[in-house]
């Protein structure tokens, strides 16, 4: 997943660089209506998972611009609370250097209740959270924001509903060999080899990996800057 990567059914949606050498922002699915394309796409995200899945939708932002923000959860911040608050500060990053421009943001956050848990930074960590997420029922929160050349803000927080089976200590040591851990938020990806322990997900599956597209695409249309 990406970060840090949203139920109902759970998916429940709420209002609240380095250029890519694209001609124009999109192509296809994601075609800009005729005024936006004046507008350029920038996508604030050093991700390349929420590149891939922006151009499911047919979309190439005409910039990727990293941005970098502390994800260290406030004292009794809420994993949801923090998947927003990340979202919002990555767009403000953004949106300061891209003038002019909409700016994507989002940020993805895994939580076991009220836990938040982390992009792992060893292999001890990332054991941990595998052994934690074990037979049991966690949440990923997907915060996306745009902001618009006015400097109007479009949000949508998702949830998604993830449960994985029982993991034997084989099956945790297999995946941790594999290096799929590092850099995700919980310590798997749900698009390579951890999608073969979920045994239940209601929500965005897009969102989980980083970019529910349905919502993303929504607000987009909303903006006027994709074709309905």
């Amino acid at each position: 997943m990406a970060s840090g990567t949203a139920g109902a059914g759970a998916a429940a949606g709420t209002d609240t660089g380095t250029d890519t050498g694209a001609d124009a922002p999109g192509t296809g699915i994601g075609r800009p209506t005729d005024a936006a394309r004046r507008v350029p796409l920038v996508l604030a995200s050093a991700s390349p998972r929420r590149l891939a899945l922006l151009e499911r939708l047919g979309i190439v932002p005409d910039r990727v611009l990293p941005t970098d923000a502390d994800e260290t959860p406030l004292p009794g911040e809420l994993p949801r609370q923090l998947a927003a608050r990340l979202a919002e500060r990555k767009a403000d990053a953004a949106a300061a250097l891209a003038s002019g421009c909409v700016v994507l943001a989002a940020d993805t956050v895994v939580g076991v209740g009220r836990r938040i848990l982390p992009k792992p930074a060893d292999l001890a960590e990332a054991r941990r959270c595998l052994a934690l997420l074990s037979g049991r029922r966690h949440h990923v929160h997907t915060g996306v924001v745009l902001v618009l050349p006015d400097s109007r803000r479009l949000r949508r927080l998702v949830e998604t509903v993830v449960t994985f089976q029982r993991l034997v200590p084989a099956q945790i040591e297999d995946y941790l060999a594999s290096g799929e851990w590092q850099g995700k938020a919980g310590g798997y990806a749900l698009q390579g080899r951890a999608e073969s322990f979920v045994r239940f997900l209601a929500g965005s599956h897009s969102g989980v990996i980083g970019l529910p597209l349905f919502e993303t695409a929504q607000l987009l249309r909303g903006a006027g800057w994709l074709r309905p």
